[in-house]
């Protein structure tokens, strides 16, 4: 399906985790051509009927790329450079939010 090809030299390859298994990809690719180059046709699974979904767009418009990416779940694999010592899962569902992202009620209210 894909393939690298420029043949980049072990200097400029990173090494990183996808679900647990160790790959090696050359440097400046995104974590979303990592996935495909390494012939996996999925990176998380729907919120609504978790079938699986993948990479499509490879330009951050659709968001069917999301994966958990050092343990922050809901980040775009195609706007992601990938980085040596990197832990990539597949995302389950919608992941989480994270504190700083979840609503605070007492914030949507004041005195007057």
């Amino acid at each position: 399906m894909f393939r690298d090809l420029f043949g980049t030299s072990e200097q400029s390859r990173v090494n990183l985790l996808l679900d647990d298994d160790s790959i090696i990809v050359p440097a400046g690719y995104t974590v979303a051509a990592a996935i495909l180059v390494h012939h996996r046709r999925h990176s998380r699974t729907s919120a609504v009927s978790g079938v699986p979904r993948g990479p499509f767009c490879l330009m951050g418009g659709c968001f069917e790329c999301l994966v958990e990416i050092d343990g922050v779940s809901n980040r775009q694999a195609c706007m992601v450079e990938v980085q040596n010592g990197m832990k990539v899962c597949t995302q389950k569902g919608p992941g989480e939010l994270l504190d700083v992202m979840k609503p605070n009620i007492e914030a949507n209210f004041y005195e007057v």
